[in-house]
């Protein structure tokens, strides 16, 4: 009686327990290594309610008590848990016997088969030499673990490549493609499948398990590692750039008032370049006209009183356009030697990951960051901290006189995994509170593609995260590698919203300008917070735009808005900015004709009658606050155009072209030429040389 009584209990408990709902959480790892498992798929058995681990390997999930999960991986075993009254379910997958690594090798050239693991496949010269099929197809029924499929919604020609495992039915189970160290967005994948076999070295193909811990989730299906012949195959369609719209022109009786934000960065006309050397097409959100004119020095005076930078401005006819002026408004900072900078606590932070390997990236970076470290003095400090699928330190705070040791942590750098960049942030802004020079000069020197991929990675989580930390009193400077997958609209905005400036450096001549020539520049700010304003005089100016800056652009109360963000100026900086006017009492086509308006009248004062407009600018000291104003009036005189002038010129008319502006008023590359030409001067370092040549490439192959 006593055991039936023990059963009926255990019954009405189990009972009551079945169908009750809760919450449980875990992680699932691989069991050989313990190491978290991305995208795992966590589901309920027999039914469609499931989720997938996060980049930790963590889940959390609603489920009844009596229900079965079932968590499955690509490449590893299922593993199954019934939920009882525990609230932490973690899973310890096994690899299955499929294949984890293939290599192939061989395409149009005899290799000899080196000694390799049993899991890897040698796909024999013969097989692979057939150039009518495309490399996924040549693969077809050859490797073990690598499935070919076509679909019916593609050709035979074109077939999908999985790698074998446990798969949803609701997810296209496609590797991640990584082509001479490039990884590419699995949008372009088909593009990748028509590679002709004979133009390919070797292919390497990595199960998801092995992919995951050497490229992060976006190899959660695995990966096919190719390497081309020329090792230079590149798709150009995956980078990122913010979305610009052309100033337009603005009628100076309804806004008289034009206020900006400075820009030093000069990353454009350098990335430009790039695209130009190597044939590319160039995306509209790419050509920033304020960066490509500020790319270049022009001879502003040194500033002679008591604030940190000159001021100059001229007026011109508009070389492309008879019934319009350009007016030119400079601003020279204050250029201080090397050994007047104060000491600094520089904190190195380096992207390490996947997308780092190619030459034009983590190689390129190691070259340039030698030639920062050998200008080091005694009373600098260095730190360094890489982040890949996870943040680390690789150097304490180490004097800058020691500059081997330096050079050695960074020679012993390596690429691999994705790209945790928001932890790499919050990790480098730590290590540079914590060493905080009070009088000096605290920096974050962050090189990266700008391809983050794990936690905060979108360019508003950027934003949020950059703000947060500038307060800390650091200031940022980011320098942008490689091509494919570069990101420039993220390292605008960690540069702009981090009190920095940023840079693209794309050969070693770039590097030697930015630390070498432009080092105090690039690392010491002398002005922060710099504004400028200017108001047209309705008597002399019927209508103004801005030539780019579009990015830039302030409300006009933020002007007088000492909370309000805006750029910094370094040591020796210069920044340019190009006004296109329209005279009083000058018709154009450029301005639609406005109604009249009944409460607001066109009236001007006569007092000002010589004056073109008044330029005032605002900007804080480097650990100040509080915004200090000066006022610069421009007569209404106009003047032969300078060299200086010519140039600026030349690069903003430039600019526009490869824009397809519609305020070129049709001049062509000719007239670019005949400016920039007029416009060369002495040219020391040869930079206006190279820009005339750049122009002429883009001519001959447009």
């Amino acid at each position: 009686m006593k055991i039936i009584l023990n059963l009926v209990v255990v019954l009405l408990f189990t009972t009551q327990l079945s169908g009750q709902e809760k919450t449980i959480s875990g992680t699932v790892t691989t069991a050989y290594d313990g190491l978290p498992l991305p995208g795992a798929n966590v589901t309920i058995k027999g039914t469609s309610n499931g989720i997938q681990t996060d980049f930790d390997g963590n889940y959390t999930l609603k489920v009844n008590i009596g229900d079965v999960l079932v968590v499955s991986y690509i490449g590893m075993k299922n593993a199954k848990k019934a939920i009882a009254i525990a609230n932490i379910y973690n899973f310890a997958l096994e690899s299955d016997n499929s294949l984890d690594e293939v290599v192939v090798i061989g395409y149009g050239t005899t290799k000899k088969a080196t000694s390799r693991v049993s899991s890897v496949s040698i796909v024999s010269e013969s097989i692979v030499k057939q150039p009518s099929a495309g490399f996924a197809q040549t693969l077809s029924g050859q490797v073990a673990g690598l499935d070919i499929k076509s679909s019916t919604t593609q050709s035979f020609d074109n077939p999908n490549a999985e790698l074998k495992g446990i798969v949803s039915s609701q997810v296209k189970a496609e590797p991640l493609y990584i082509v001479d160290g490039i990884a590419i967005t699995k949008g372009y994948n088909d593009i990748i499948k028509n590679l002709d076999p004979n133009t390919i070295e070797h292919i390497n193909t990595y199960k998801p398990a092995k992919a995951i811990n050497m490229f992060g989730n976006k190899a959660n299906h695995g990966c096919v590692i190719i390497t081309t012949k020329s090792g230079k195959y590149r798709i150009e369609n995956d980078e990122a750039y913010a979305k610009i719209t052309e100033n337009d022109f603005n009628a100076v009786h309804l806004s008289p008032l034009s206020t900006f934000s400075i820009d030093v960065d000069k990353a454009s006309y350098s990335n430009l370049r790039r695209m130009i050397n190597n044939g590319q097409n160039i995306p509209y959100g790419a050509v920033k006209i304020e960066e490509m004119i500020n790319y270049f020095n022009y001879n502003y005076p040194q500033p002679k009183d008591k604030h940190p930078f000159s001021i100059s401005t001229e007026v011109v006819k508009t070389p492309w356009h008879n019934d319009t002026q350009l007016v030119r408004i400079g601003l020279q900072g204050k250029t201080y030697k090397n050994d007047e900078l104060p000491a600094s606590n520089l904190t190195f932070l380096i992207d390490v990951s996947g997308s780092m390997s190619s030459q034009n990236k983590l190689p390129l970076l190691k070259k340039a960051f030698k030639l920062l470290v050998k200008q080091l003095r005694k009373r600098d400090m260095v730190s360094i901290i890489v982040y890949a699928g996870a943040a680390g330190v690789v150097l304490e705070p180490t004097s800058g006189d020691k500059k081997d040791k330096i050079i050695d942590a960074i020679e012993n750098l390596n690429s691999g995994g994705s790209t945790a960049g928001g932890a790499g942030i919050k990790l480098a802004y730590k290590l540079a509170e914590q060493n905080f020079k009070i009088n000096g000069n605290n920096r974050v020197i962050l090189a990266t593609d700008g391809d983050f991929n794990v936690g905060a990675s979108s360019d508003d989580d950027m934003q949020a995260l950059i703000e947060k930390k500038r307060k800390s009193g650091v200031f940022l400077s980011v320098l942008g590698f490689g091509y494919g997958n570069y990101k420039d609209s993220k390292l605008e905005i960690l540069a702009d919203k981090g009190n920095g400036n940023h840079a693209y450096i794309d050969n070693m001549q770039e590097a030697q300008k930015i630390f070498g020539k432009e080092f105090g520049g690039t690392l010491f700010t002398i002005a922060k917070d710099v504004k400028i304003q200017v108001e047209f005089n309705p008597n002399k100016v019927h209508a103004y735009r801005l030539i780019g800056y579009e990015n830039r652009l302030l409300a006009d109360e933020d002007f007088v808005d000492d909370t309000k963000d805006a750029g910094e100026l370094g040591s020796g900086h210069a920044v340019t900015a190009l006004y296109e006017i329209i005279p009083f009492g000058v018709k154009s086509d450029y301005l639609k004709k406005l109604p009249d308006l009944k409460y607001t009248k066109k009236t001007s004062t006569v007092d000002y009658d010589n004056e073109l407009f008044t330029v005032k600018f605002r900007y804080k000291k480097p650990k100040g606050s509080k915004s200090i104003e000066i006022i610069h009036v421009q007569g209404a005189n106009q003047t032969e155009a300078s060299e200086d002038m010519n140039f600026a010129c030349a690069i903003a008319l430039f600019g526009m072209q490869l824009r397809n502006s519609k305020f070129t008023n049709n001049a062509s590359i000719s007239k670019v030429l005949e400016l920039a030409e007029n416009g060369r001067g002495e040219d020391a370092e040869g930079y206006r040389a190279e820009f005339i040549r750049l122009v002429k490439s883009y001519r001959n192959f447009n």
